[in-house]
């Protein structure tokens, strides 16, 4: 295992810190804790909105903190669930009276951690709500869920709903946004080399030189069929017409689209990804309001991608277009 650290049990310590280091104006960390808030924290008169889940996913979680996306991100270790105390403690950072809306991908242990938080903080008398994301069209049930998984979608749901959220919405109006983002969006991905957790020391599975995995999770769980190395317009094709067996996508729809890298697939390729999947939405005719092509929600160091497809109406295209600050994505 070659890795770029100092001791495998301050990995997640270490990189926080080396997160506030390199952004001071924007992000803070919270004593003795594993979240970071943005700095400005909390807004009065917003709608605080907390993310987060296990590290090696970044720049998911806490790149996306700052304004119009999230007000905090809580990081758990190596892809493990933060623990209900964190949680807590980044709702009562970021609460300014108009309560906090919980982002919560479908793991079985990130569900279970922040609902927890989620009840702790009611009864301090913050009103929390929750929505639980699950774009993940290839697998219903996996190894780190019950249901569908919640993948790069995820980072749709951030954006949208923290725009909202910058309007002055309300709770209840910034959990449904979120909601509407939630079933309007899916997502599938693949890989072409495995990621290694530095706990372990070893790959989390293996393929051959000349092999591929179609569906695999952002934790790198089995797929849904290994087969040959293809092309990048095959593969494109596949993820597409798994994704649209489900959305059911009509002629003149608009939509966005979000190509994500899982860590270690080269910008040059996951462009020639989008070439592929361009001529796809042509052939059938959608409209592509906006494509975002880099790497936002990664695996460590897995080299594969996931195609992401949001079905948009008149709200959640302002949304996706309003202003956000945050390092990893600006508008």
């Amino acid at each position: 295992m070659k890795k770029l650290i100092n001791d495998v049990e301050q990995i997640v310590d270490e990189m926080l810190n080396g997160m506030t280091a390199a952004h001071p104006n924007e992000l803070r960390r919270l004593e003795d804790t594993t979240v970071l808030v943005r700095k400005d924290a909390p807004v009065q008169g917003k709608v605080g909105i907390v993310s987060g889940g296990g590290s090696g996913h970044e720049p998911a979680h806490a790149g996306f903190v700052g304004p119009g996306m999230l007000d905090a991100a809580v990081a758990g270790e190596v892809f493990t669930s933060p623990t209900p105390d964190q949680v807590f403690e980044a709702i009562k950072a970021v609460d300014g009276g108009k309560g906090v809306l919980l982002i919560i991908k479908n793991y079985t242990g990130d569900v279970m951690n922040f609902e927890m938080a989620g009840e702790m903080a009611e009864a301090e008398g913050i009103n929390v709500k929750q929505v639980v994301v699950n774009d993940d069209v290839a697998v219903e049930d996996s190894s780190f869920t019950s249901g569908r998984r919640g993948i790069a979608g995820t980072v749709l749901v951030h954006k949208i709903a923290g725009a909202k959220a910058a309007e002055g919405a309300s709770l209840e109006e910034v959990q449904q946004t979120a909601e509407g983002v939630i079933k309007n969006v899916k997502s599938m991905g693949m890989s072409l080399h495995p990621c290694t957790v530095p706990a372990s020391g070893k790959p989390g599975f293996t393929l051959a030189e000349n092999e591929m995995e179609i569906g695999t999770g952002i934790h790198g769980e089995p797929g849904v069929e290994r087969t040959e190395l293809k092309p990048a317009k095959e593969v494109a094709q596949i993820l597409f017409d798994k994704i649209q067996e489900d959305m059911q996508l009509q002629k003149g729809e608009e939509i966005a689209v979000l190509i994500n890298g899982l860590g270690s697939t080269p910008l040059m390729e996951l462009y020639v990804m989008n070439h592929s999947v361009a001529k796809i939405l042509q052939q059938h005719e959608l409209q592509v309001e906006e494509t975002i092509v880099g790497e936002w929600m990664t695996s460590l160091e897995m080299a594969g991608a996931s195609l992401t497809i949001l079905k948009l109406d008149e709200e959640r295209k302002k949304l996706l277009h309003a202003p956000a600050d945050t390092v990893a994505f600006k508008r």
